[in-house]
């Protein structure tokens, strides 16, 4: 293939090298948008396909939402915004008019999915709600892009759960993490360690995040892989989404997120 770097020696240029004269990826002019050649997507529909049994399997269905969320919407639940804020896109014209207000490109859909879940929930009846879609996502982030690694633009699988009890949306957190790791270790081959992250890398909104982390032995770094987040009832509070429970009491949903990515 004419590989002109060692691993060990120059990992990035190795792995550039690699990346692209195995024609997985060629290079895009919008910076950290990248194109999927045949090689590249196969392995993802290879991935979607093991990963999407094992969703489905759990209970899950799949659905889709807009790729659009309104300003107003977005900035609901401020700690949230606050996290994305420097990788949100905004559409601000239509042709040459501009909108009477921007809308942002999902950079996750917890803000799109929630305001819908609270029409859904009503009664402790109508719960768990346990929805999935794969999709693309954009965030605008202004760090060095790396093919795979970190990109303005990717593919993934995004799930949204909300249940009656905390130890029912905890369950669902640590059955798709776990899920996660099967994907890594028994599909791809790859050994994978699952924690929590720590407080500074927890998900915005989230009252705790878990992860499975890779290894690059030859420089010694670690790679976030996917991730599962217990949001509690930080978003159910903020969008209302409320229940009258088996006491014929008002309470708020337990919920979670979960995602795997390009």
């Amino acid at each position: 293939m004419g590989i002109e770097f060692k691993k060990n020696e120059n990992f990035s240029e190795w792995y550039s090298q690699v990346i692209t004269k195995s024609e997985m990826i060629d290079y895009y002019d919008v910076s950290g948008c990248y194109i999927l050649r045949p090689w590249a997507y196969q392995i993802w529909e290879r991935i979607q396909c093991y990963l999407n049994q094992l969703i489905v399997d759990s209970g899950v269905q799949n659905c889709y939402f807009p790729m659009f969320v309104t300003k107003a919407a977005l900035e609901k639940e401020a700690s949230h915004l606050e996290g994305f804020a420097p990788e949100v896109a905004w559409v601000t014209k239509s042709g040459q008019s501009d909108l009477p207000e921007p809308i942002a490109i999902r950079p996750t859909s917890e803000t799109i999915m929630y305001p819908t879940f609270a029409k859904w929930c009503q009664s402790y009846r109508n719960l768990p709600i346990r929805i999935n879609q794969w999709t693309n996502i954009v965030r605008w982030e202004f760090k060095h892009p790396t093919p795979f690694i970190r990109t303005r633009e990717f593919l993934w699988q995004e799930g949204h759960t909300a249940h009656e009890t905390k130890a029912e949306a905890e369950e669902e957190v640590y059955d798709k993490l776990n899920a996660y790791a099967n994907t890594y270790e028994n599909l791809l081959a790859i050994p994978v360690v699952k924690g929590i992250k720590s407080k500074g890398e927890t998900f915005a909104g989230a009252d705790y995040t878990t992860t499975v982390e890779l290894f690059v032995k030859c420089n010694g770094r670690g790679i976030q892989g996917a991730t599962s987040h217990m949001l509690g009832q930080n978003f159910s509070k903020m969008f209302d989404i409320s229940f009258e429970n088996q006491k014929k009491q008002k309470d708020y949903a337990y919920q979670t997120s979960w995602g795997f990515t390009t």
